[in-house]
């Protein structure tokens, strides 16, 4: 106890071990839907299933452990959401990736997301990036989300006539998705810890009675991760479209990554006065090696979880509370089976409550100013009616730095943010698709 306690200076932070375990064990309950919901993600892209789930699991507790030994903050990272989204519909089934291919753009972006953050210029990045774009980003993706979840469940349909519909909701699967989410949405009201594993539990128990699924069983040894590990193929990123898939990669996992951690931060008392953290640096970097570290293992781009905040609430305050998520997910191996017979529209009612917390973000534009709310919107709206956040990045940097050049606001653009424009104009024009 006293090595644990000398090492993530317990005493100095206000507290002890039992209160950091119980913590690490809220924020996993909280988290654990990722190892379901992203195999069945990253499967629509043509990926094993279960080496992703295998992946998924190793990747959270590596990049986890890194945070709570390395960086001593109490934050679980996975693989993110949003990010496996684009990542499968967006740059393997919108772009025509092979999926070993953009595990390599990850892996790139990864080592781009290292380099800045040695040099300590991610802060910087952020700053210059306006605050419209900055909150119209996770929004976008949150109704990107949105849709692939309706998909999923069959509440939304293909249509020729108006593109999409509304599906039958006569058939088990958009029923059981609806029970799902009033149940999210209730437990999580109510403060129920696990409210997102509860409710894909929920749904996946119903499914065995009323929708024709076949139970397996629930422990078994861990599948074979080595259809995924090391298949990343970095050559063939850079040939496919290194700038357009990398910068996307690059730019949601900047916002998403450092906004979590500092809002996480802040929750556990850990900015004083909004300053950084002494040791943000260090929980910056282990962000940056968990995305690298995934790549390698077969999924996404792996980053903190705003889930985290549940276990600071429950008196989280230092990396042993990551190190506790991180053996959890260790231990989350053995459940292969029980993860194989979770059907998608049994993650889906997860994917859109996830998406309606993430539209929280409009608040923060100020939609008195056309030149910052137009560009905004613009940004949220295009990720799911095109179908890809890459689109709506490009059109969102754009209209902002066109609209405030013809309004004769150019001085309020960051030199950063022109460069960013003008490659997202470039590839619009030169390198369409």
């Amino acid at each position: 106890m006293n090595f644990l306690d000398n090492y993530f200076k317990l005493s100095e932070n206000g507290t002890n071990v039992r209160t950091e375990v119980l913590a690490g064990l809220t924020t996993f309950l909280t988290m654990a839907y990722i190892i379901f919901v992203n195999p069945s993600i990253l499967g629509d892209a043509g990926m094993p299933k279960d080496a992703v789930f295998v992946a998924t699991c190793v990747a959270a507790a590596i990049g986890t452990l890194i945070m709570g030994l390395y960086a001593n903050f109490p934050i679980g990272l996975a693989p993110g959401m949003g990010l496996n989204a684009y990542f499968a519909y967006g740059v393997v089934l919108g772009m025509g990736f092979p999926w070993q291919s953009a595990l390599g753009a990850v892996f790139i972006s990864g080592c781009c997301f290292l380099v800045v953050s040695l040099l300590g210029v991610r802060e910087k990045i952020m700053n210059a990036i306006p605050p419209s774009l900055r909150t119209a980003i996770p929004a976008g993706v949150g109704l990107f989300l949105a849709l692939i979840s309706l998909k999923n469940s069959g509440i939304v349909v293909a249509n020729p006539a108006t593109f999409v519909t509304l599906g039958d909701l006569h058939k088990p699967e958009p029923v059981l998705a609806i029970i799902g989410f009033l149940t999210i949405v209730a437990l999580d009201r109510l403060r129920v810890t696990g409210a997102l594993l509860i409710g894909i539990m929920v749904v996946t128990a119903l499914s065995f009675v009323f929708g024709g699924n076949e139970f397996r069983g629930i422990v078994a040894p861990p599948p074979s991760i080595e259809p995924t590990f090391m298949q990343l193929d970095v050559v063939g990123a850079v040939s496919k479209g290194l700038l357009n898939v990398v910068l996307v990669f690059f730019l949601v996992e900047l916002f998403d990554a450092t906004g979590t951690l500092m809002g996480v931060a802040q929750r556990a008392g850990l900015m004083k006065e909004g300053k950084m953290p002494p040791g943000m640096n260090k929980a910056l970097l282990a962000d940056s090696g968990a995305i690298i570290a995934g790549s390698v293992m077969g999924t996404s781009s792996t980053t903190a979880f705003i889930e985290s905040a549940a276990g600071v609430q429950a008196g989280g305050r230092t990396g042993l509370t990551a190190v506790t998520i991180a053996v959890l997910f260790l231990l989350a191996l053995f459940i292969a089976p029980l993860a194989g017979v979770v059907p998608a529209y049994a993650t889906a009612p997860a994917l859109f409550f996830v998406a309606c917390l993430m539209l929280r973000e409009l608040t923060e534009i100020n939609w008195a100013e056309t030149t910052e709310s137009i560009p905004a919107v613009i940004t949220a709206l295009v990720m799911p009616f095109t179908y890809s956040i890459a689109n709506g990045l490009a059109l969102g940097f754009i209209s902002y730095a066109g609209l405030k050049l013809l309004t004769g606001k150019h001085r309020e653009v960051s030199l950063m943010l022109w460069g960013i424009a003008g490659i997202f104009l470039f590839k619009t024009i030169y390198l369409p698709g």
